[in-house]
């Protein structure tokens, strides 16, 4: 595995490590507003995150195009123009994905606990290499080990010995799919569009979406919001600010099927921390369906033997 895998698979389990306690931060949020107040305010605070730090990188180029000497041209109009539509359709197909994804887990942790939540998303280990298939997208045989590993895990953690799932379990496994789709829209976009102004539209979208559905169906108090404050700003700047643009950063070098994986173990520290910080209990088959979760990242971590091809037999 070359430095740059490394780096973006430290990127993704940085991720997974944010995202597993903003599962509990989220959970406890539910105590003081709606789902999609947390959500509005949980991505304009991502964005806001954002903005310095595009600021930033945006004053750095202008000087480093400064200080050229002519190797690099500056982008005519009419490629800035293509840039802003590329950006454009990249933060909006996303960012409406990532919405539909986000209320759809807030909503389900209503229900629900958040180590459940954490093990339910992360359905999307399945998932994506399935998709993937549909994109001639050829996952290695560690990828489906840890796939196949991954789907055991998954079956002791959300179906009952009777074949029952709870309606919080199932919004959240609803929620799975657009998880999924998430991952392989940023795939997508993500050779084509900055990855730092990427996050910053997809929150922007993200976030216009969930207001206007706090507007219509939810009556927010600011004393409800100033309640909830210390889950609401770990959301926002932490979990949406980090994890997310973390997220864009480590799928850069990796591909979508190892990025799932890696990202998957936000359940098992969604489990942890449900457990030191809400003293959530998981029984013995949850417990074993963790197991082999964790289990399925490992594996698919390994790397693949190459085919040793010997010359003196052609």
């Amino acid at each position: 595995m070359d430095k740059k895998k490394r780096t973006g698979n430290l990127f993704l389990l940085l991720t997974a490590l944010i995202w597993g306690l903003a599962f509990v931060a989220q959970r406890v949020g539910m105590d003081y507003v709606g789902p999609l107040t947390f959500t509005a305010i949980r991505f304009w605070l991502g964005a806001s995150v954002l903005l310095p730090i595009l600021y930033i990188m945006n004053k750095k180029e202008a000087q480093a195009l400064k200080d050229n000497t002519g190797e690099t041209p500056p982008l005519t109009p009419e490629q800035k123009s293509k840039n802003r539509k590329s950006l454009m359709i990249a933060g909006g197909t996303c960012g409406t994905v990532l919405f539909v994804a986000s209320i759809l887990q807030q909503y389900g942790l209503v229900f629900t606990t958040a180590g459940k939540t954490g093990f339910i998303t992360a359905l999307y280990i399945v998932l994506v290499p399935v998709a993937g298939l549909f994109l001639k997208q050829r996952p290695g045989i560690q990828c489906w080990i840890g796939v196949a590993i991954g789907t055991a895990g998954l079956y002791f953690l959300t179906i009952t010995e009777s074949f029952t799932i709870a309606w919080g379990d199932f919004v959240v496994l609803i929620g799975a799919f657009f998880w999924a789709a998430h991952v392989l829209s940023i795939d997508h976009f993500n050779p084509y569009v900055n990855s730092i102004k990427l996050a910053l539209a997809q929150f922007i979208v993200c976030a216009s979406w969930s207001t206007i559905g706090m507007l219509i169906f939810e009556r927010p108090t600011l004393d409800a919001i100033l309640g909830g404050a210390v889950p609401i700003l770990y959301a926002g700047i932490l979990s949406c600010g980090g994890g997310f643009t973390f997220q864009i950063l480590g799928q850069k070098h990796t591909s979508p099927t190892v990025a799932s994986l890696i990202l998957s173990m936000e359940a098992v520290f969604g489990a942890v921390f449900g457990f030191l910080i809400l003293t959530e209990i998981m029984s013995g088959r949850e417990l074993a369906g963790c197991i082999l979760m964790f289990a399925a990242v490992i594996i698919s971590q390994l790397p693949e033997k190459k085919k040793q091809i010997d010359q003196e037999t052609l």
